[in-house]
């Protein structure tokens, strides 16, 4: 909240105004304070716009509309004029942030969250729809979380069924990613009705379960697009809700249940006591923000109501007044007065009663519908999962959020999405590339505001990225460098010396495979000797290669490129001409696609690779069981590749935005860069310690390489690349 300017009026209709909760062209948001101690939010509507009767219409429409629903889980109408100079709207004010806010900060939430918070909207929009309305907005940011329940807002473009649309010829009503099809088809406006809101309350839950948009991110036509002509993605969404979330985004509007059949679908919704329903962290959210506002200076005298004694403090007033208007039930004065506020909720997880913290954004970037989704997915849920639990610490000197921008592994959208998370004034580092090129665009487009980059999954040599000195670095990689892949491999040879290696050199890698084999000749495992066979990139005939390799008789043969298909082909060459001594390969190769394409040939080949798989360090254990838990995955399914090691990613930054605190940076996300390259800032992780780039050596270069090998025709970790080469 902002506090008031010197031309807002200190009082409109007998409401107090306090501060400013938002504003924007067409008017202002002010927390207010009625005669009788309840707090309102009330929206003012700028004068020049009053004067258009069209908008002035509008507004008596919303005004008209909200007053005729009474639902519990709406906020109710406390006053309104409009016809006034300057018309206003004066609602319950509800302190809790709004779903978006909370999925932002704490992520995906629990099923059984989800199940009331979507039992209690349809019973919202149940209530709108018998009094013949649709709200045509339903989403997260419309969205508030009040300890007994949520409350459904912004009736603003909410109309009657069947009724003609007061808006602009050709303009789509609605939020893209969270509006119905018959929305976007701009030409069937009459369509529009309860089942609209029924789609997207599908979308508000697969939102609220996932913490992605159903139909992804990005511009507004090809969300929209995606919205009318694809299905949405509800990967991830627990089975028991998934014919429900399905049902609700039927793109025949026909085919959509009532709001009745959804609400008693998801269970009960009458609700359970005050701050039971929302997962651990969130009560004392609120209770803080609730604490906020109580503690608001008032200039002038409250007036009494008149069952009030002249001993009644200002304070209590005001107590009695925020827990009327936001917990008809009484709750949030039981929370706020009857509970110890030292701990959250369950057990020591809340933020206390002290002054509010303060929340810093991490802008995460990576690929969510391209062909790096995989990876992308894996690192999303590795962040979520590190930032909720540095959220539910009493101890944390400050809260995260998590932004997550799709860029489905396009550079420019990389590049695009970069620029927007700029918006955010709170923004202090991006993570989470999944390709160089998309590594490069969001760099790039950091650079100059000194935002650091973290990539987990991508590289990028030195020189590309613009800006990047000893002293102005600001694009750090998480990960070992592609070039040294080959020496998981490379080791195991060595320690059980066999030294004749044939190296079929892919050509489709261009420089990569061309200098890995250089590397490999120059010095070759086990100190014996290295011979090169070539194919070129658009022959994928790998026989006469492996001919010449076998030639020689090798103790090992070693692929080098980056293709899991051409890899493939390789071990098939392999096994049809009986080779079937050590064989191995390098990351880029070791994908879904190599397994599918060699079948049996995949059978014992290893890989060196950048990333671990928890279940194998000891220290890990504890990660991989909260993973598991957190994304609803069996104890026999593995962690996804890239997952800890961007968890251990969020909390290295954690370290050095604590840094840049503790020094009172002007300019955190500029500071953090300088903490991420001093020399003694390595921080030790879940899965591994790491460096920054400026500090690595010829045996830091090397930390994180781990050793893989196909066994029973799946990946299978054998550990640190050193250790495994002796053991396995």
């Amino acid at each position: 909240m902002q506090p008031l300017k010197k031309g807002d009026p200190s009082s409109i209709a007998g409401y107090r105004l306090l501060g400013r909760l938002g504003a924007g062209g067409m008017g202002v948001v002010y927390l207010a304070r009625s005669a009788g101690g309840a707090l309102a939010a009330l929206k003012l509507i700028r004068a020049e716009h009053a004067t258009d009767p069209g908008f002035r219409e509008r507004f008596r429409r919303e005004a008209r509309a909200a007053e005729r629903i009474t639902g519990r889980w709406v906020v109710r109408v406390l006053g309104a004029d409009p016809e006034a100079r300057e018309p206003w709207l004066a609602t319950e004010y509800v302190p809790g942030p709004s779903l978006a806010e909370a999925v932002a900060l704490h992520g995906a939430l629990p099923e059984p969250t989800v199940r009331a918070l979507g039992a209690r909207l349809a019973d919202a929009l149940a209530d709108m729809h018998t009094a013949g309305l649709v709200h045509r907005d339903v989403k997260p940011g419309n969205v508030l979380l009040a300890l007994d329940g949520p409350r459904l807002i912004d009736f603003g473009i909410a109309r009657t069924a069947g009724a003609t649309a007061l808006t602009a010829t050709d303009a789509m009503i609605g939020t893209p990613g969270f509006l119905a099809p018959e929305q976007a088809r701009v030409a069937g406006a009459g369509e529009v009705g309860p089942a609209s809101d029924v789609f997207s309350l599908g979308c508000v839950l697969a939102y609220a379960l996932t913490g992605r948009r159903p139909f992804g991110t990005g511009g507004v036509a090809s969300v929209v697009y995606r919205t009318v002509h694809e299905e949405p993605d509800l990967d991830g969404l627990p089975g028991p809700l998934l014919p429900l979330v399905e049902a609700c985004l039927a793109k025949d509007a026909a085919d959509r249940p009532g709001t009745a059949e959804v609400r008693d679908a998801l269970g009960p919704h009458e609700g359970p006591a005050a701050g039971d329903w929302l997962p651990t962290g969130l009560p004392a959210l609120i209770a803080q923000r609730s604490s906020r506002v109580l503690d608001l200076p008032v200039a002038d005298p409250t007036l009494l109501n008149p069952g009030e004694t002249q001993g009644t403090s200002r304070r209590r007033l005001l107590v009695l007044g925020a827990a009327g208007a936001v917990a008809g039930t009484g709750g949030l004065t039981a929370w706020l007065l009857g509970r110890d506020q030292s701990t959250g909720p369950g057990g020591g997880t809340g933020g206390g009663t002290g002054a509010p913290k303060a929340a810093y954004t991490l802008g995460v970037l990576t690929d969510l519908s391209g062909p790096g989704k995989a990876d992308g997915r894996a690192q999303e849920r590795g962040l979520r999962l590190a930032a909720e639990t540095f959220n539910a610490r009493a101890d944390r000197p400050f809260d995260l959020i998590l932004k997550v921008t799709d860029d489905g592994g396009a550079p420019e959208r990389a590049a695009a999405g970069a620029r927007n998370l700029l918006r955010d004034p709170a923004l202090v580092a991006v993570l989470g590339p999944t390709t160089t090129e998309t590594a490069v665009g969001a760099a790039n487009a950091l650079v100059d505001a000194r935002v650091p980059v973290l990539s987990v999954v991508a590289s990028v040599a030195d020189g590309v990225i613009r800006g990047q000195t000893p002293a102005t670095r600001t694009y750090f990689e998480v990960r070992p460098y592609p070039d040294v892949m080959s020496a998981p491999f490379g080791r195991y040879l060595t320690e059980h010396g066999l030294g004749r290696t044939a190296v079929i050199e892919d050509r489709a890698a261009g420089t990569y495979s061309w200098l890995a084999a250089r590397n490999l000749k120059d010095s070759p495992p086990a100190g014996g000797t290295a011979t090169v066979h070539r194919v070129e990139a658009d022959s994928e005939d790998f026989g006469p290669a492996v001919r010449a390799a076998l030639a020689t008789s090798p103790t090992g043969v070693m692929y080098l490129g980056k293709s899991p298909r051409r890899a493939a082909l390789c071990a098939k060459a392999l096994l049809r001409q009986g080779y079937e001594g050590p064989r191995g390969s390098v990351e880029p190769a070791l994908q879904p696609e190599f397994l599918t394409v060699a079948g049996a040939a995949a059978e014992g080949w290893y890989f060196g690779a950048g990333y671990t798989d928890p279940d194998t360090v000891p220290a890990a254990k504890e990660f991989a069981a909260a993973y598991r838990r957190r994304w609803r995955l069996a104890v026999t399914d593995p962690v996804d590749r890239f997952a800890v090691e961007s968890y251990d990613a969020v909390y290295w930054t954690v370290q050095a935005l604590r840094t840049a605190v503790e020094r009172n940076a002007k300019y955190p996300g500029a500071a953090m860069s300088y903490a991420f390259m001093e020399e003694h800032k390595t921080y030790q992780g879940v899965a591994r310690s790491y460096h920054s780039r400026a500090s690595q050596n010829s045996t830091t270069v090397l930390q994180g390489l781990t050793l893989w090998r196909i066994t029973s025709g799946k990946p299978r970790c054998l550990g640190p690349y050193t250790e495994a080469a002796k053991r396995d």
